[in-house]
C-alpha cells in the first residue's frame, strides 16, 4: 500500500467503531462525548489526529447506515460488500447501549491518543477483553468466512459447523456431500501479505490432505475476498520458524479441598 492508504487505513478498527456508533445511536452517540452537533464532533476528531478529514469518517457512517433504522440509506448498494463490518462489531458489541460502547470508543481514544475523559466510570473486565479481540483481525476473518462459506465453490451447499473452541488444528468443518472439509481460517488485512501454520495446524493438514482447506481472506480493510487452498503443505511454500518459548504457570501449596 502506498502512503496515502497507509494514512486512510491508520485507524481502522476505530472508524468503523464510530461509523458504527453514529449509524446506530446518532446524536445520542456524539453527546456522550460532550458534542451537541456532528460538525463539532467530526472537528475534534479531525483535531487529535483520527482522520484528515470529515469524508473519512462520514463514509464510515455511510458504510453501516444501511443496516440501521435511521432514517438514512447510506451506501445500500454496497451493503453487501459492508455487512461484515457490521457483524463483527455485532458480535462483540451489539448488546451494548449507547453509553456503553462509547466506553469501548473512549477506551481506543484513550489508548491511541492519551486521552482522559476522566467518566468516573471503570470499564468492565469483560468489555476490555472484547476490545481486545477487536484488534485481531483473525476474529474477523473468521466471521467473515463463516458468514460466506457457501459462496466458495468447494463448500457450496455444506454445514458448517465451529470448532474453534477445540484448538485441534482447524477452526470449521464444512459437511458437503457426505465428505467433510476442514477449513482454517487467517486473515490478511490488504491484499498482500504472508501466513503462519502453527505445528498442530501443519500437521493436521498433513494428516488430512485434500481435506485440509488453508482459507486465507484477504484485504479486510477495503473488500474482503476468500482463497481457499486445499492441502496448503503441498501448494505452499512453507519455511520453518521455530521459536522457542517459556510458558510460566503458578502452583499452590498442598491444601486439602
Amino acid at each position: 500500500m502506498d502512503k496515502q492508504d497507509k494514512r486512510k487505513h491508520e485507524h481502522y478498527e476505530l472508524l468503523n467503531l464510530l461509523g458504527y456508533g453514529l449509524a446506530k445511536f446518532d446524536k445520542e452517540f456524539i453527546a456522550q462525548f460532550g458534542f451537541k452537533s456532528k460538525s463539532r464532533f467530526y472537528e475534534y476528531l479531525i483535531g487529535i489526529g483520527v482522520c484528515e478529514t470529515v469524508g473519512t469518517i462520514k463514509n464510515r457512517q455511510d458504510m453501516l447506515d444501511p443496516f440501521f433504522e435511521n432514517g438514512r440509506s447510506g451506501w445500500w448498494q454496497k451493503s453487501e460488500q459492508y455487512i461484515s463490518r457490521k457483524l463483527f462489531i455485532d458480535s462483540l458489541f451489539g448488546k451494548e447501549d449507547v453509553k456503553g460502547f462509547s466506553e469501548i470508543v473512549k477506551l481506543y481514544l484513550t489508548q491511541d491518543f492519551q486521552i482522559d475523559f476522566q467518566s468516573g466510570k471503570k470499564v468492565s473486565p469483560v468489555l476490555k477483553s472484547r476490545f481486545k479481540q477487536l484488534q485481531e483481525t483473525g476474529r474477523e476473518a473468521e466471521l467473515y468466512f463463516f458468514n460466506n462459506y457457501r459462496f466458495v465453490e468447494i463448500f457450496k451447499g455444506g454445514l458448517i459447523q465451529d470448532a474453534r473452541l477445540l484448538g485441534d488444528g482447524y477452526d470449521f468443518q464444512i459437511e458437503n456431500n457426505s465428505k467433510y472439509y476442514l477449513a482454517e481460517v487467517k486473515g490478511v488485512r490488504n491484499n498482500a501479505g504472508g501466513v503462519r501454520l502453527t505445528k498442530n495446524e501443519y500437521e493436521k493438514a498433513i494428516e488430512y490432505k485434500d481435506d485440509y482447506v488453508l482459507v486465507v481472506v484477504s484485504n479486510i480493510i477495503e473488500t474482503p475476498k476468500i482463497t481457499p487452498i486445499a492441502n496448503p503443505v503441498f501448494n505452499l511454500k512453507l519455511r520453518e520458524n521455530s521459536i522457542t518459548s517459556t510458558q510460566i504457570s503458578y502452583h499452590s501449596e498442598q491444601l486439602k479441598w
